[in-house]
């Protein structure tokens, strides 16, 4: 195996050379736990940790290693290894910190591309479909939308869901998937090209490591039983792992998230509801919030259902939510300035006195 093989390329080469990072192992982060980082090399695979200057100078969580990153690493015994250096992240998929307001959750890191998976069967939303396009823009990845289970729903209530994704979410690619009869798999496989990263988005239980392990070509991911009487698949991925797939792709599979809060997404936002962005360029008022506005033109437009009204619906609530993000955010920022103000005098009457 060599490192262009986990996505490695002269650009990163460049920077690990004018960084003075040349005297250490590269190594990409498929695995963490609790953060300890499993590293894969060119050689071999470490169980790894941050050194302690990393640890001081991170300012946020974001400053940790994550999954998909680049590292430069030492090793100091046959298995484990200190991690010095990030290399810069070329994307990176992030959502709001579960618990914690105003701040990031890293997903994973130097992404091209993007399978959202949604189960046919279960509590199917189009809503939730927007939320993960709208921080795959966000970060420059590229989306396709991947409909799964579709061996539990007959073939028309199929057809109409398509049809409805596709109305609704244009210009993505839409594919239905059966990991029980693998109907759509080769589909998907002929989109994965070698030394191009992946990643696997969806709420638990939708069959992602199911997918994981059929693209792998092999059982790698756990998975369990679906319940017969919920025909809701039981969900057992815990953490973020970087797989190689047999056709030279590489796959990240994640856990299943039950929140997808977005942060400052202006552009996601922008991309994923295009039509409202276009159509908002026709309100009388430059300032139009598009809820109670006379003369504005996008509530006429669901009003003429020229757009959908669940999509307008949805994007009034993820401006609330990044709306509230940004504030929050800017409220921390405040805070922090202030306080070191304070700091600033204290030391200063200090001196002064003695």
């Amino acid at each position: 195996m060599t490192l262009e093989d986990l996505g490695y390329n002269t650009e990163l080469e460049n920077y690990r050379v004018k960084n003075h990072l040349d005297s250490f192992e590269v190594g990409r982060v498929i695995s963490e736990h609790k953060e300890r980082y499993i590293v894969k090399t060119a050689e071999k695979e470490y169980d790894s940790e941050i050194i302690g200057n990393l640890r001081f100078t991170a300012n946020s969580r974001s400053d940790f290693p994550a999954v998909g990153d680049w590292v430069a690493v030492s090793e100091y015994n046959d298995r484990n290894a200190l991690i010095h250096a990030i290399f810069p992240r070329k994307t990176v998929i992030e959502r709001q910190a579960v618990g914690k307001q105003g701040e990031k959750q890293i997903i994973a890191t130097n992404i091209d591309h993007a399978f959202i998976v949604q189960a046919v069967d279960r509590d199917f939303n189009i809503n939730r479909i927007e939320r993960y396009l709208t921080i795959c823009y966000t970060s420059n990845v590229s989306p396709v939308v991947i409909l799964s289970k579709t061996d539990l729903i007959a073939e028309e209530e199929l057809k109409a869901l398509v049809t409805g994704v596709k109305e609704r979410i244009k210009q993505v690619p839409v594919i239905a998937l059966s990991n029980e009869n693998q109907k759509g798999l080769d589909t998907i496989k002929a989109r994965i090209k070698k030394g191009e990263t992946y990643c696997l988005l969806g709420s638990s239980g939708v069959g992602k490591s199911t997918l994981s392990n059929n693209l792998a070509g092999r059982q790698q991911m756990k998975t369990n039983a679906i319940s017969s009487s919920t025909n809701k698949g039981r969900h057992v991925t815990s953490h973020r792992e970087l797989l190689l797939l047999e056709n030279g792709g590489i796959l990240i599979d994640n856990p299943g998230m039950r929140e997808v809060g977005v942060t400052d997404s202006t552009q996601g936002l922008e991309i994923t509801f295009d039509d409202i962005i276009r159509l908002s360029k026709d309100c009388k008022y430059k300032d139009c919030t598009h809820t109670s506005e006379t003369g504005c033109a996008i509530i006429a437009a669901v009003e003429n259902a020229e757009i959908d009204r669940s999509s307008y619906e949805n994007y009034l609530r993820m401006e609330r939510e990044k709306a509230h993000f940004e504030s929050t955010v800017a409220e921390k920022r405040k805070k922090a300035k202030e306080f070191g103000k304070m700091i600033k005098q204290y030391k200063k009457n200090k001196n002064h006195r003695t």
